[in-house]
């Protein structure tokens, strides 16, 4: 709705007092729009392409080559550039798709899936040229199912389930809010004895936290535990797990966090499938 894609039942966007249901085509002028489907034609270079979409945005004939050769570099297209879109891998196409979102610098950046298909080290350079675009003043809207990419950028996020906002807020925000406990992760010493001294820990353990206690993986010398209980004080979380430290020699040190973002993310989807 936001793009103009589909007419809104009720409610009402605007950018600059520029009403999406009165002054339509002077509220798309402020936006780049990325689509989860690439929007390109294949029958184009990349450069054509790019050169095409900032002629339409207005951008100064003399001003075309500098935006498009800046974006080529910025997103790592220099190689493919003079090669037809119909030849680009996915993940070049996504990249070719976010510089037509983002070139010409408008107010506002609808991304849907931006990274999807890229490789990590473009992704990450992505990332950058994104957050180089926020802290210039440009407000980027995206969706994604990447959590880590939600941390990475986001400083404000909403989870949808069946179509509607769950929650708002920032990373830390919904983390504490809808966050579902604590992640321990215990880092074990190599003893003799190890397995009694391990069975011991972890029945001490249990007792300690009782049914809130998870045990949720175990290698490496490492147990991972979830503690469901986010009504426990971390204070108290940590008395007990310093008494349990000085009680067993087998636990050399300890962590403790707050359930990630991606655990309330899979919360919710659960939600959603039930």
């Amino acid at each position: 709705m936001l793009t103009g894609d589909e007419i809104p039942t009720s409610g009402e966007a605007s950018i600059f007092n520029y009403k999406l249901s009165k002054d339509r085509n002077k509220y798309l002028m402020q936006t780049g729009y990325c689509p989860q489907f690439d929007g390109i034609n294949e029958m184009l270079t990349g450069e054509e392409m790019l050169t095409m979409f900032a002629l339409l945005r207005g951008i100064s004939p003399k001003s075309v080559k500098y935006q498009v050769d800046n974006w080529i570099n910025l997103l790592g297209l220099e190689e493919y550039c003079k090669r037809l879109c119909g030849g680009y891998s996915g993940g070049n196409k996504r990249k070719l798709c976010t510089a037509i979102a983002l070139i010409g610098d408008p107010p506002v950046v609808f991304l849907d899936e931006p990274t999807s298909g890229v490789d990590p080290i473009s992704r990450r350079n992505l990332w950058d040229v994104l957050g180089q675009s926020q802290r210039s003043g440009q407000a980027v809207v995206l969706t994604s199912h990447s959590m880590e990419e939600c941390e990475a950028l986001c400083t404000r996020l909403t989870i949808m389930v069946q179509g509607q906002m769950m929650c708002i807020g920032s990373t830390q925000y919904i983390k504490q809010k809808y966050g579902q406990g604590y992640t321990v992760m215990i880092k074990l010493a190599n003893l003799p004895n190890i397995k009694t001294s391990l069975t011991r820990l972890k029945h001490d353990m249990k007792n300690t936290f009782s049914i809130d206690c998870v045990l949720k993986d175990e290698h490496l010398g490492l147990l991972h535990y979830h503690l469901t209980d986010n009504r426990t004080p971390l204070s108290t979380i940590f008395q007990y797990l310093e008494h349990l430290k000085h009680l067993h020699s087998i636990v050399e040190d300890y962590t403790i966090s707050n359930t990630t973002l991606e655990q309330v993310f899979i919360a919710f989807a659960k939600r959603e499938i039930h």
